[in-house]
C-alpha cells in the first residue's frame, strides 16, 4: 500500500499555482492549521475557469479546491497548488499527503468484496465490510477496519447553485488497533453510485468533508 508513485501529482500542482483564484487559497486555506477551519467562497465561474474535475477539502485545518490531475484505472489523484494531495478510489478517501498535521493516512487495501467497488446505493441496512490501512506516523500498517452500513434517506444537495437528490449512507467504523470509533457519511447518486459529497475519518486526527463541485464531469477521462 505504500508504492503509489505522487511525484507527478506534485509536479502538477505547480502547474496548478497560477490557474485560478481557488487554486491560490487552497495552499493558505490548508496549511493554516493555528487558527483553524477558514473556509473559501467558491463561485461557478470560477470553477469553470479551470480545466479540471475540482472538488473542496475540508480539513481541521482549513479548506482548500483541488484538481483532479491523473487517473490510474479506478484511483484519482486529487492535488492542491500547495501540493498536497488526497487519493480516492470509488469516492473513498484511500491516501492522503500534507493534510495531517498529526500525520496523514499512508495507504487503504480494499477487500474484493468491498462495498465502494459495487457502488453504495446497492448497501443494505447492517451491511458489513472490512478493509486495512496504513499511517505515516506511527508506523501502524495493516490497521483492520471493521464497517456497517447504514441506508438514510434521500436528500437534497445544492452544490455552486445546482441541486441533486442523493441518497445518504452512513458507515460506522471501528479500528481496534488505535482505539478510533468514528461515522462516516456519504452522499450518493442513487442511479450510479457516485458520491457527491463526504464526511471520511481517515485517521483519529483527521477528518476530511469532500464536495464535488464539478459532479457533471464525473464521466471525463
Amino acid at each position: 500500500m505504500k508504492t503509489l508513485n505522487v511525484g507527478v501529482c506534485l509536479m502538477a500542482a505547480l502547474l496548478l499555482g497560477g490557474c485560478n483564484p481557488l487554486m491560490v487559497a487552497s495552499v493558505t486555506n490548508l496549511k493554516s492549521a493555528v487558527v483553524g477551519p477558514d473556509d473559501i467562497d467558491v463561485t461557478p465561474a470560477q470553477v469553470a475557469e479551470v480545466n479540471y474535475p475540482q472538488l473542496k477539502l475540508t480539513t481541521p485545518s482549513g479548506s482548500g479546491v483541488l484538481a483532479l490531475v491523473r487517473k490510474r484505472d479506478d484511483l484519482q489523484f486529487w492535488v492542491a497548488s500547495g501540493k498536497q494531495v488526497l487519493l480516492l478510489r470509488d469516492g473513498l478517501a484511500v491516501r492522503s499527503i500534507g493534510l495531517g498535521a498529526e500525520g496523514d493516512l499512508d495507504g487503504t487495501r480494499l477487500s474484493d468484496a468491498s462495498p465502494f467497488k459495487r457502488g453504495l446505493q446497492h448497501v443494505t441496512d447492517g451491511q458489513t465490510s472490512q478493509r486495512w490501512i496504513d499511517l505515516y506516523k506511527g508506523q501502524e500498517v495493516g490497521l483492520i477496519v471493521n464497517s456497517r452500513f447504514t441506508r438514510k434517506s434521500v436528500e437534497t444537495l445544492k452544490i455552486l447553485n445546482k441541486e441533486y437528490a442523493v441518497l445518504r449512507v452512513d458507515e460506522r467504523i471501528d479500528v481496534p488497533a488505535i482505539g478510533l470509533r468514528a461515522t462516516n457519511r456519504y452522499w450518493v447518486d442513487p442511479v450510479d453510485g457516485f458520491i457527491v459529497q463526504s464526511e471520511q475519518q481517515l485517521t483519529s486526527q483527521l477528518r476530511v468533508k469532500i464536495v464535488q463541485l464539478t459532479p457533471d464531469r464525473r464521466h471525463l477521462p
